[in-house]
């Protein structure tokens, strides 16, 4: 089905003559580690400082993960064309609606998304989540005509869903010493759909979420992410001052099980790397897959011209098969954790005791320091990752997140409710590698929506639980504040 055979020889002609379990990265800054608090991931964290530093994989690897993940890495930035019947497909199935026909298109280096520049409709590494409901068992409830994601590109001869125009407004404020700020504040109108947009649909911003160290998110004990959460909260989107972290239950799709701890997305609604993929897959390429069979369209007037098209000549198998999905799995659960930089640097240090401090409270939720287990076994075993288990346990790791829900105030809150997930809540994200962002991606900005522009804007746009710790950074020193962006600068 696909043509990647020469690709395939061609690295395994460099796993023959290969004769060392270790890979260097080959571009970018390379240091020496300070203190053993900048070993992000243990022995697979990368001193990588490039543009490249997202991308890397483990510097401590076998050579048949070290192919797998070679060839994860060629279906993560390969493009899919639409399904034979159409003009020039190479790796096929994309459509016939979809956001984007690649993963790299979202993630670009291995990276974040953004939203249009300025504003507008035209989304590139954006997507939108859409519901007409939610269930706390099963999930949201898709939008009649639309599904549960907007698709804002179709092949030829199919209609696309439609788009979001983005337009902004400002909040000016001080600091406590008269420095002023400004916030952006994001405003979303559904636009240009292909047939009437449902009254009372729900609409989630999402920018594409940076990758790196999710393969160890993935095996840390649900009891120990649980262990962390507070009491079930009062369901007001009021400012709280008060730390308290919930889980989110979801359905796994892969094992047709419900109730499982959610460690991905936005709202902590994927249970798995897997899933998380085969759900991208699926939604934001249209792509099918073993875990979602069916096109994104089925049901809906795409879908019936699809059929009439002959597209795919009718082939029900998976446009991506599981060889294809392994290996991908495999990619993103070996991408290396960039360093700690500047960890004896004063001005970084003076930010960590802002970062840990009793008022910050930063670290109450982006929790610093976990040790992954001694050994794990996948619900879901997956072949390629067979060795790939002894690379991901018993590693101290510092992801500066407890994967749970918190209340972000109404100035985030997105209203749309995802499982056990009200509107005004959002899975705290893992902030290693936060602070390569601009060299990365020198457009990358912050947040579930990219509202903010840099990474000061991110720390006043916290509410809710966390209104408490704004306040207190806005009666900070300039030097303070500095500190305080210098030390996640250094993540």
């Amino acid at each position: 089905m696909k043509k990647y055979f020469a690709v395939i020889g061609i690295v395994l002609v460099v796993i023959i003559i290969m004769g060392s379990c270790k890979k260097t990265s080959s571009t970018g800054t390379t240091t020496t580690p300070t203190s053993v608090s900048e070993l992000s991931a243990g022995n697979e964290t990368i001193f990588d400082e490039s543009a490249s530093a997202f991308g890397d994989d483990f510097p401590v690897i076998s050579p048949i993960l070290e192919h797998t993940h070679d060839f994860g890495e060629v279906i993560f930035n390969e493009i899919f064309n639409p399904p034979p019947g159409y003009a020039n497909a190479y790796y096929t199935g994309v459509g016939p609606i979809y956001n984007n026909n690649s993963c790299n298109a979202c993630h670009g280096g291995v990276g974040e998304g953004n939203p249009p520049p300025g504003g507008g409709s035209v989304l590139t590494s954006m997507l939108f989540r859409i519901s007409s409901g939610n269930s706390i068992t099963s999930g949201p409830t898709d939008v009649a005509g639309f599904g549960g994601q907007l698709q804002n590109n179709a092949v030829a001869g199919i209609q696309p869903e439609g788009t979001v125009n983005i337009t902004y407004t400002y909040i000016n404020g001080t600091f406590s010493d008269g420095t002023p700020y400004q916030l952006q504040v994001p405003t979303y109108s559904v636009v240009s759909t292909y047939i009437p947009w449902p009254a009372g649909s729900l609409i989630s911003p999402r920018i594409a979420p940076r990758l790196v160290g999710l393969g160890f998110l993935e095996i840390i004990p649900a009891s120990q992410i649980e262990s962390m959460a507070g009491p079930i909260p009062n369901p007001t989107i009021g400012d709280t001052n008060q730390i308290n972290g919930q889980p989110n239950y979801v359905y796994d799709f892969t094992n047709n099980q419900s109730g499982v701890l959610g460690r991905f997305g936005w709202k902590a609604e994927q249970p798995s790397l897997k899933q998380q993929l085969c759900g991208a897959y699926n939604q934001d390429m249209g792509v099918t897959n073993s875990v979602f069979p069916q096109e994104s369209s089925y049901g809906q007037a795409q879908y019936t011209a699809y059929l009439a098209s002959g597209a795919n000549n009718g082939d029900p198998s998976p446009e991506l098969p599981d060889s294809e999905l392994y290996a991908n799995v495999e990619y993103v659960q070996t991408l290396a954790v960039p360093a700690q930089r500047n960890g004896t640097n004063p001005q970084v240090i003076r930010g960590a005791q802002i970062f840990n401090s009793s008022q910050a409270q930063c670290a109450s939720c982006h929790t610093p320091t976990y040790t992954t287990p001694a050994d794990y076994t996948y619900i879901d075993p997956q072949p390629a990752n067979a060795n790939a288990i002894s690379l991901l346990t018993n590693t101290i790791i510092h992801p500066y997140t407890d994967m749970l829900l918190h209340n972000m105030g109404k100035g985030l809150a997105d209203n749309r409710p995802t499982y056990s997930a009200n509107g005004y809540q959002f899975r705290t994200p893992p902030l290693w590698g936060i602070g390569l962002v601009p060299i990365v991606d020198p457009q990358g900005q912050y947040l579930h929506d990219g509202r903010a522009r840099n990474l000061m804007e991110a720390v006043l746009w916290h509410g809710g639980e966390a209104a408490g710790a704004k306040a207190y950074v806005l009666t900070l020193s300039a030097s303070d504040r500095a500190a305080l962006v210098a030390f996640l600068q250094s993540l």
